[in-house]
């Protein structure tokens, strides 16, 4: 191998060796999540200990404590992951190209969507428990926000458009929209969803 070729294969090996462990920390951080959020559904709370978390995750204590120092931070961090991706999800669909009131009708759906998914977050005897102890957290301000942002923004450009009605201020009628779609926690079906989410783009239209 000539010398250019080794001093390349020297400055890939740490690159490898960076990716595999990065990969590798997602991993059990991941796992650690999941496992915990898991527990405090099923048993509760009070009853989710760090060393229960390492025992069902298969890591040492000494190691999940290097990742978090406890039950509450690796429950806010798991409430985090999911918003995060829930928001990540609402702005592709919100960026797209088309009409705004196509985008907005995606956005609405794509919401209801996730208040519907939520009942499989709480699943377990203590789901309304965690599901409590998370929403009532002040971190969840800003998130709500740039929600209530993308679908004041698209409601504002349908309007204009002259395909949502403009008798009532766009900010208003983010508010009746989201009001309205966490119902969608509450459904049985996804039929049901749908329909509901027929019936709130219903009152958008402009007035005969």
């Amino acid at each position: 191998m000539s010398q250019l070729g080794s001093e390349r294969m020297l400055r890939r090996v740490p690159t490898l060796w960076t990716d595999t462990i990065a990969a590798h920390r997602r991993q059990v951080r991941d796992a650690i999540l999941d496992t915990t959020a898991a527990l405090a559904a099923e048993h509760g709370l009070l009853a989710v200990t760090m060393s229960r978390i390492a025992e069902q995750t298969g890591i040492g204590r000494a190691t999940l404590y290097k990742y978090f120092s406890g039950v509450k931070e690796i429950l806010h961090a798991w409430h985090d992951r999911q918003i995060q991706a829930h928001l990540t999800h609402l702005s592709e669909i919100h960026g797209r190209h088309g009409p705004a009131r196509n985008r907005l009708t995606g956005v609405l759906q794509a919401y209801a969507d996730i208040q519907w998914q939520r009942r499989d977050h709480a699943a377990g005897p203590h789901g309304d428990e965690l599901a409590a102890f998370l929403h009532r957290d002040a971190r969840l301000a800003p998130a709500e926000h740039q929600l209530y942002t993308m679908v004041r923004d698209l409601l504002a450009e349908a309007a204009a458009a002259g395909d949502v009605r403009a008798d009532i201020a766009p900010d208003e009628l983010a508010v009746f929209c989201l009001h309205a779609l966490d119902a969608a926690a509450s459904l049985s079906s996804k039929a049901a969803v749908r329909r509901l989410v027929q019936l709130t783009t219903d009152g958008l239209q402009p007035p005969a």
